[in-house]
C-alpha cells in the first residue's frame, strides 16, 4: 500500500512507516498530521487517480524532528561597480514518520 502525496509544492511518495523530510513548521514534535491533498492511492490490487476516487483517502503522520537543511550562498556581483553581496540560507524542515493510509 502506497500512496502519493503533495505538500510544500512537492510530492512525496509514501507507503507506511517510511519517514519524508517535508517542509513543515508550525507543527510540535510528537503532533500529528493529517495530508489531506493526495494525489494517487494504491492498495496493492488496484489504484485510484482521479478527483472522486480520492475524495476519502487521506494519509495521516506523525512530526519526528525538526531541523534546518545545509546552508546554500547567494551571491550577488555586478562587475565594475563595487556591488558584492553574499547571503546564506538554511531551509527549515520537519521529518514525519507515515503511520496510516487510509482509503
Amino acid at each position: 500500500m502506497y500512496a502519493i502525496i503533495e505538500t510544500g509544492g512537492k510530492q512525496y511518495r509514501v507507503a507506511e512507516g517510511d519517514v519524508i523530510t517535508c517542509d513543515l513548521h508550525d507543527k510540535e514534535i510528537g503532533s500529528d498530521v493529517t495530508f489531506e491533498s493526495v494525489v494517487l492511492a494504491s492498495d496493492g490490487k488496484s489504484v485510484k487517480a482521479t478527483g472522486d476516487a480520492l475524495k476519502g483517502v487521506s494519509v495521516t503522520g506523525t512530526v519526528v524532528r525538526h531541523g534546518k537543511g545545509k546552508k546554500i550562498l547567494v551571491f550577488r556581483y555586478k562587475p565594475k561597480k563595487r556591488v558584492r553581496k553574499l547571503n546564506g540560507h538554511r531551509q527549515p524542515f520537519a521529518q514525519v514518520k507515515i503511520t496510516k493510509i487510509s482509503l
